[in-house]
């Protein structure tokens, strides 16, 4: 596959991602998650001090990780396969973060630890998707 189509892939995913995020994280269920924070306090940065570059970069390096896996490891170039494989992939990798977060920190509680990696789920699902789309361009 070319430089271009992996490209426009990533960015692809990375918008949708980017918006699932704060759709999800900060709007729908910002008020979830501070009620299930853990006993660290200072941890969550406010508007004015977040650190937005950081983030898009996380985000990012998210969706080429999907780009990466299916065009290196796999042949997934449909919407349907890659919101299968991205939700996977990310219930996964939320599933060892957070388990990871929660039994060497204070950040969140049990429930929000099992919740987390639901949401990242849907949020590399859709990505997903959106990547396997353009993949899958001729």
């Amino acid at each position: 596959m070319d430089a271009k189509k992996r490209i426009m892939a990533t960015l692809a995913g990375f918008v949708v991602f980017f918006f699932m995020g704060f759709l999800l994280y900060g709007m729908l269920l910002m008020d979830f998650f501070m009620a299930n924070s853990g006993s660290a306090t200072g941890v969550a940065r406010s508007d004015s001090d977040m650190q937005w570059l950081y983030l898009a970069l996380g985000n990012l390096f998210y969706a080429y990780l999907l780009v990466y896996i299916f065009d290196k490891w796999t042949t997934i170039n449909t919407f349907m396969g890659g919101l299968k494989a991205g939700a996977m992939i990310g219930l996964i990798v939320g599933v060892a973060v957070d388990f990871t977060m929660y039994g060497t920190t204070n950040i969140s509680n049990l429930t929000a630890t099992l919740v987390d990696p639901l949401v990242l789920a849907v949020m590399m699902g859709a990505s997903g998707g959106v990547i396997g789309i353009v993949l899958g361009r001729k």
